[in-house]
């Protein structure tokens, strides 16, 4: 079977896979958000933390639930780094530095990943299992959260409610991520992913050097990596590792996980709002931008102008896995970068500038397509109602968007929710390029190194967590800097997505005219996605024309 058809042959099931889950899962999820009553183990969960299963909250009460939780979460895997060296299972691993504890706390609690460090070198199986992977389950369930309670504030009215984060927290949690990540995590040990607590392991090269192979909980650890859309690997290598994904089936399977819960949640949308062609318009968007970014990716990957080496050899080999190739390298550095995962099998930084541009692209546009789990959909929600006003404007009518009033005050919210990641972006790659010592850590000059630095603060900003290389980031500033990016990238816009649910969930629903735009239909699937490359993607055109654009040029 030759390389194109083994491609195609991949998408063709990658997506034939999302679309049988696509409608029990998304169903699921409703169920999960709306039931009303508690297991056992919730009940339990509940009163050791002294909260109230059955009462709602304000979004302002719901907003300090979730910085709270965050903050102990912060404190509490900073404080677990620092002392790894009196930890068991530390494997002689010591204290993890205080700029790099900050950085990767900040990191793991945002669901970014970010990692300056080797894990197999830097990490013990204690801190891998019981800090980061735990992490891995509650950020990610944090961000469905969020999700939730706008979701609510569209289908709610005259009150001021949107839930209780506590109890949403818990039930993702229990009903969603914890079944998942179990069957997945046995599955990935049956293809192959070692799970074990072995420390290093002494072995004879075929060329007769030596080497120190490290073991590890890895397939536990692998699967929620992925279906979280967390992305930070067991390994340095992370899913280019063989030990993490060994083989062309475990690869498909892992950008299935990385995809199928933000796929999945526009069915729950639909199903919340009691118009399921309201999910079927928004995943018509994120089909749209995905499938672009994968031609895209793929097409410059395989037929390179900007390399005659790689032209003449048929593609560019640099950075592929060799075991995946180009075909699988690409889908899988797009779906990474469209969603919050950032897990990669291939180093983005040897990809072409066309490439290599387009994921730092993909992370620009919000990760919305589908982007992370509950991130994704709250984000092009916040879209849709940009496009909705604006669609109003053009008529001259008040703009409407499934039964609620876009006044004012939700679009003053929405307006703050897009301009806080670019700002950060922007400015956090402003202030590297300024000063010497950031700039003296770019291992390239030119363009590329520009691009590095600015796919860095992208990829922290937007809670990616995947890197260019070629960057030593494991420095104070580094670590100081791309921790606050991510904070501020992950949080703040959470203030302003709680504010519009509880707007929303104030308001009487307004009638359906003739007047009211309707935002099931193919012209509404346009209208978003020219509002996503517009609004959201020249934003950043300066910037992306000083690094792949020059680059591609030159």
């Amino acid at each position: 079977m030759n390389d194109t058809l083994a491609g195609w042959l991949q998408i063709l099931l990658l997506v034939l896979a999302l679309a049988l889950t696509f409608r029990p899962l998304g169903d699921h999820i409703a169920r999960v958000l709306t039931g009303t009553r508690h297991t056992k183990t919730e009940r339990l969960i509940y009163r050791a933390a002294g909260v109230h299963g059955d009462i709602d909250q304000t979004w302002p009460v719901y907003l300090r639930g979730v910085l709270a939780f965050s903050l102990v979460s912060t404190l509490f895997l900073y404080g677990f780094l620092r002392v790894q060296n009196l930890l068991p299972l530390s494997l002689g691993r010591g204290a993890v530095t205080p700029d790099l504890s900050f950085n990767t706390a900040a990191s793991f609690v945002t669901n970014t990943n970010w990692q300056s460090y080797a894990g197999e070198s830097t990490m013990g199986h204690l801190v891998q299992m019981a800090g980061l992977a735990v992490q891995n389950f509650v950020s990610a369930a944090v961000g469905i959260s969020v999700l939730a309670a706008l979701l609510r504030g569209f289908t709610r009215q005259s009150t001021g409610r949107v839930g209780n984060f506590w109890v949403d927290l818990t039930r993702i949690v229990v009903r969603l991520l914890l079944p998942l990540s179990f069957v997945f995590a046995i599955v990935l040990v049956a293809s192959g992913v070692i799970q074990n607590f072995h420390g290093f392991h002494d072995v004879t090269t075929l060329a007769g050097g030596h080497q120190s192979i490290p073991g590890g909980p890895v397939a536990s650890q692998e699967a929620i990596k992925e279906l979280g859309t967390n992305g930070g690997g067991f390994y340095n290598a992370n899913s280019a590792h063989p030990f993490e994904n060994p083989t062309a089936l475990t690869n498909l399977i892992e950008i299935y996980l990385l995809l199928v819960i933000a796929v999945c949640l526009p069915r729950t949308f639909g199903v919340l709002v009691g118009d399921r062609r309201q999910g079927y318009a928004v995943i018509a968007v994120m089909a749209l931008l995905w499938a672009a970014s994968v031609a895209l990716v793929t097409a410059n990957e395989l037929h390179s102008v900007s390399s005659t080496a790689g032209h003449a050899a048929g593609g560019m080999a640099e950075g592929k896995e060799q075991r995946f190739g180009i075909w699988s390298s690409a889908l899988f550095a797009v779906s990474t970068t469209l969603t919050s995962c950032g897990a990669v099998n291939s180093a983005h930084d040897s990809y072409t500038p066309g490439g290599g541009g387009m994921t730092i692209f993909n992370m620009m546009l919000g990760e919305i397509a589908p982007g992370g789990t509950g991130s994704g959909l709250y984000g092009i929600l916040i879209l849709a109602v940009v496009a909705v006003f604006v669609a109003g404007l053009m008529v001259g009518r008040t703009p409407e968007y499934l039964g609620k009033k876009l006044r004012g005050r939700e679009m003053k919210f929405a307006s703050l929710y897009l301009l806080t990641t670019p700002l950060t972006v922007l400015v956090g790659a402003g202030l590297a390029m300024a000063f010497p010592g950031p700039r003296a850590a770019m291992l390239n000059t030119g363009p590329h190194g520009f691009s590095e630095v600015l796919y860095a603060f992208a990829s922290g900003a937007n809670n990616n967590g995947s890197a260019f290389a070629g960057l030593s980031a494991d420095t104070v500033w580094y670590n100081t800097a791309l921790g606050l990016v991510m904070l501020i990238g992950r949080f703040l816009p959470m203030v302003f997505v709680l504010a519009l649910a509880g707007s929303l969930a104030g308001q009487q629903p307004v009638p359906v005219t003739a007047g009211t735009l309707p935002t099931h239909r193919p012209q509404f699937v346009g209208l978003l996605t020219g509002v996503i490359l517009i609004v959201v993607g020249l934003t950043y055109f300066p910037a992306l024309a000083l690094g792949p654009l020059a680059e591609g040029l030159h």
